[in-house]
């Protein structure tokens, strides 16, 4: 199914048009019926293909290193088409690392029909995963990691443990959504099935929402039947082609993004305020063969453990920002600052092994200057 063949196909367009429509006529009955009983192949109705949204599905396929993808309306619409179309009733989901919080949110309600899960860290498995096997149950059919995690950073191994997986015979998904297909290849470890949200630094500019899963042929067959056919989280022609304009700059965003990061952190490390800084430019050697063999570069999301974490504390060191705003999401070309400290959620933080005062950071465009002078009139007020 070829969605775009260049200038040529299109009256001299350069970029691939925008097939703003419902469905598509087919020329006999005959063709219809053949076409329908074959939807991921055909264009038929756009709520399964449309010819914009495949033409971006290709090209993350290749990007990512797999043969196949499947586009949604989110991230979560992506990781809740993934999980559902996987999991049956009495089979065990095991996450590792610090995953995104509404995976796991989606995970507990996964629960109310029988599906089990539990959640691994990155520390507790070590650096060459070993610990994971101690983890794994007779009912386990998944492994969902997050590297680098969500929050902290934590790089896991991800060659070691997709090799402990098959040999339990286990299937395995990563959510790459940090590192993007430039910088991190999981499928080139070993992993199945990788993840994005498209609508952090491949979509790159905060104006569209998406996610996609990247995987074998067969498997993303599966997913468009069973988790996108019938859950509906579709991505529309409009958003795939915002999300195209972004591919066509994101090898020069991520290189700004990780400059200015690498300076940021290095003031960071500065500062007296300062408990610890987490990214893995900061927390490993460019030596070490888990940052060696698994990254080509690093993105510009990165967090630090202010000192003193108080609510009062954390909110009067964003509240100072001014370049740096304040809110979800991240991998745009604006600086964002936020934190998971809550009024009486302390407790749990520790629990989960963060500081109190942790402050995450997305590090923008604007300049690793104007963003440290930013970050150091905030200082200056605590």
């Amino acid at each position: 199914m070829g969605a775009w063949d260049g200038p040529e196909s299109g009256h001299g367009s350069i970029s691939p048009p925008v097939f703003q429509t419902s469905l598509f006529a087919k020329p006999s009955f005959r063709s219809f019926v053949e076409q329908q009983a074959q939807e991921d192949e055909y264009f038929v109705y756009s709520r399964g293909t449309n010819p914009t949204v495949a033409f971006l599905e290709e090209r993350l396929a290749l990007l990512e290193g797999g043969a196949a993808a499947k586009c949604f309306a989110s991230g979560m619409g992506a990781i809740s088409a993934l999980l559902t179309s996987r999991l049956r009733q009495g089979d065990h989901v095991l996450f590792v690392n610090h995953v995104y919080g509404p995976t796991l949110e989606l995970a507990e309600h996964l629960g109310g029909f029988g599906i089990e899960h539990s959640v691994v860290t990155g520390e507790a498995i070590g650096a060459d995963a070993s610990g994971i096997e101690e983890h794994i149950r007779a009912n386990t059919a998944l492994i969902y990691a997050e590297s680098p995690g969500t929050m902290r950073m934590q790089v896991l191994d991800l060659a070691a443990i997709a090799r402990i997986a098959r040999r339990h015979g286990i299937a395995t998904a990563v959510d790459n959504t940090w590192s993007t297909p430039l910088f991190q290849k999981p499928m080139a470890a070993g992993i199945d099935i990788v993840v994005h949200s498209l609508t952090k630094y491949i979509g790159g500019h905060s104006d569209v929402v998406g996610g996609v899963v990247v995987a074998s042929k067969p498997v993303v067959r599966d997913l468009f039947y069973k988790g996108h056919q019938l859950l509906g989280a579709v991505m529309s022609a409009l958003e795939a082609s915002m999300v195209l304009r972004g591919l066509r700059t994101l090898p020069v965003r991520m290189a700004e993004h990780q400059r200015s990061a690498e300076q940021v952190i290095d003031f960071l490390t500065t500062r007296p305020e300062v408990e610890a800084v987490h990214h893995p430019y900061h927390d490993h050697r460019p030596d070490e063969p888990v940052v060696r063999d698994q990254f080509s570069g690093f993105s510009g999301l990165l967090s630090f453990d202010l000192k003193d974490g108080t609510f009062d504390r954390v909110a009067r060191f964003l509240d100072s920002l001014s370049l740096f705003r304040i809110g979800v999401s991240w991998g745009g070309y604006e600086s964002l600052a936020t934190s998971p400290l809550r009024p009486g959620n302390e407790d749990d933080l520790r629990a989960k092994g963060f500081s109190t005062g942790l402050i995450r950071l997305s590090v923008g465009l604007e300049g690793a200057e104007n963003q440290i002078d930013d970050l150091e009139r905030a200082f200056d007020k605590l």
